[in-house]
């Protein structure tokens, strides 16, 4: 029976996570701090937390962690882009920042907030972060709409929306909303993209339109760190399965496993 490992932080993602393990006939465990217990290892493990905890706690456990590489996102062809992005170091658009630009980080930690900047001395000071920190430097545009995509084997298994016109498409009612025609072209435009550009056996995908241009893909996200916003919380159990590898990797599993955290830095 799966075991779903959760991080100390109570958010309404993890609970939600937590009660489909009850409806899905799965175990859960939410740990008490950074240390795994050695009981858990062997275990057929899942991981949903904070990026870095889910890396050291993977560490502990001996499990492999599937996510795109960070070149994955400026690589895609222009026409899944639509506006440039480039990648940089924190250190260089500290010391070059022309003009305003969208910089957020690029190594899934989200050690700052993705957003325009205007000028070096809004960026996070290096007593904060390195110069050396990992960034991608965008075109700043504007999205219609944006949705989130649990992708399992090249297939959505369950999407949401989450920004409308720049505001979480949230209803008063507590549902996750978005115009229908938006829904089905989102959908649409998600299965294009994933038939034309190589992605991790599970990952999570974010696709928006752009104003004035069309559909392009936002990002990528490592499963066992995305929030879920209106998405399915027992299809998003697969796909963090078969995102966090306890057993052998298969073929095409290999290009997606990221590097391990030092598992000194967890003990």
């Amino acid at each position: 029976m799966p075991l779903l490992v959760l991080s100390p932080r109570y958010t309404s993602d993890s609970k939600a996570l937590r009660a489909a393990c009850g409806r899905a006939g799965w175990k859960s465990e939410r740990l008490g701090g950074w240390r795994a217990p050695g009981r858990l290892r062997g275990h057929d493990v899942a991981l949903y937390g904070e990026p870095t905890f889910v890396e050291v706690i993977a560490a502990q456990l001996g499990v492999r962690l599937l996510d795109v590489a960070p070149g994955w996102l400026p690589g895609l062809p222009e026409r899944h882009r639509r506006r440039h992005i480039g990648m940089s170091t924190l250190g260089d658009v500290r010391h070059a920042l022309p003009e305003p630009t969208f910089i957020k980080p690029a190594d899934g930690r989200k050690a700052f907030e993705g957003k325009v900047y205007a000028a070096p001395e809004e960026l996070p000071g290096q007593d904060v972060l390195p110069d050396e920190t990992p960034v991608f430097t965008c075109e700043p545009v504007s999205w219609d709409v944006e949705f989130r995509c649990h992708v399992l084997e090249g297939t959505v298994v369950t999407m949401s929306p989450y920004l409308l016109h720049g505001e979480l498409a949230l209803t008063q009612d507590g549902n996750w909303k978005a115009p229908d025609a938006d829904v089905q072209e989102a959908r649409q435009y998600a299965e294009e993209v994933l038939a034309e550009v190589p992605v991790p056996p599970a990952t999570v995908l974010d696709v928006g339109r752009i104003h004035d241009r069309g559909w392009a893909v936002v990002e990528a996200n490592a499963a066992w760190g995305a929030g879920l916003y209106g998405c399915d919380p027992e299809q998003v159990l697969k796909v963090l399965a078969r995102s966090c590898l306890d057993r052998e990797p298969t073929p095409a599993d290999r290009d997606w496993i990221i590097d391990q955290v030092n598992v000194d830095m967890a003990e």
